[in-house]
């Protein structure tokens, strides 16, 4: 027998006391192990960073391989990583504000404007992006965005340039961070979609039948039924695709003509701050061991800044989920 009911106690409610089958026990145990390898597999990586890295980090600057490395007279680690480090936040927030409002956009026509049939196909072309190679959205943008955007920077520059961003000479090539933070922006498309959609479609129907039977118009039920349900949702697919537009390498490595500075130019040639991803994919096979020690080095600074923006992500889906009001509540009382 599988499992046994215990006679109940005087005055008190009945238990359950079963046996637990083959079955449950080994799923227990995978589960288990597949959580348990989720966090040694973490640590590992950290250790090795922190191992490969800890000599450039801790070393001289001034003299051996690491003088004047990559054409800069930095003093210590700190100062070199520094501006990969604007460099890899900078464009992939421009990539952010650029693609975030359209892939919310497109996930919210897939689900509540397009008729099925539509909705259906357009929904499994987005999903299709998601299988495109970095290298393709490279090529991409070498040969079709970069002519395209040299007059959108021009104009930029003639009408906005009073605007820090806009500032500079205008490329005539168009190697440019704009160029490569609007294949980024098409590069987190699909994360942010894919989830942003299913996320609206969990919207409870009752919600939305409810708001438009008070007379709400559509654009009302959706702001006020569908967006307050999905907020942590949108939030944290929108971090997802942040995480996706850090790590991107060879996009940027192929379209922009980077310089490690720290700069806020998008449209000007030779100005552009270089990414963690892409100066490891570029130097890593010419460089020497304490020179990829650095490399390595500046690997373990965009792994902790990846590991904050998760840890960011599951703090403000804590603050604004659904349960975040009956918390707080609850710590009230």
């Amino acid at each position: 027998m599988a499992d046994t009911v215990s006679a109940p106690p005087a005055g008190g409610p009945s238990t359950i006391v079963g046996k637990r089958r083959a079955g449950d026990t080994a799923f227990l145990g995978l589960s288990m192990t597949a959580a348990v390898s989720i966090m040694i597999i973490l640590a590992g990586v950290a250790i090795f960073l922190i191992i490969k890295g800890l000599p450039a980090i801790t070393g001289n600057w001034t003299e051996g391989d690491l003088a004047g490395y990559q054409n800069g007279s930095w003093t210590n680690f700190w100062e070199y990583v520094g501006p990969l480090l604007w460099g890899s936040i900078w464009a992939a927030l421009i990539a952010m504000v650029l693609g975030t409002p359209v892939a919310i956009g497109i996930a919210l026509f897939i689900s509540h404007y397009a008729p099925r049939r539509i909705a259906g196909a357009l929904g499994y072309i987005v999903d299709l992006l998601a299988a495109v190679p970095s290298i393709v959205f490279g090529l991409w943008g070498i040969i079709v965005m970069r002519p395209l955007l040299i007059p959108v920077g021009q104009f930029l520059n003639e009408y906005l340039g009073w605007i820090p961003l806009f500032a500079g000479s205008p490329s005539s090539t168009g190697s440019t961070l704009l160029t490569g933070s609007v294949v980024l922006a098409v590069m987190i498309l699909p994360i942010v979609t894919s989830i942003t959609r299913e996320i609206f479609l969990q919207t409870p129907r009752l919600h939305e039948e409810a708001a438009l039977a008070l007379g709400a118009t559509r654009w009302e039920m959706i702001r006020l039924s569908v967006f307050p349900y999905a907020r942590s949702g949108m939030v944290s697919a929108t971090l997802l695709g942040l995480g996706r537009a850090l790590g991107e390498t060879m996009a940027i490595a192929l379209i922009i003509s980077p310089s490690l500075i720290y700069s806020v130019l998008i449209l000007t040639d030779g100005y552009n701050s270089q990414t963690i991803a892409a100066n490891i994919a570029l130097n890593f096979p010419i460089a020497t061991d304490l020179q990829r020690s650095a490399l390595i080095g500046t690997g373990l600074m965009l792994f902790v800044v990846s590991l904050a923006v998760n840890i960011l992500a599951r703090y403000i889906i804590g603050a604004t989920g659904p349960g975040a009001k009956g918390r707080k509540k609850g710590k009230r009382s």
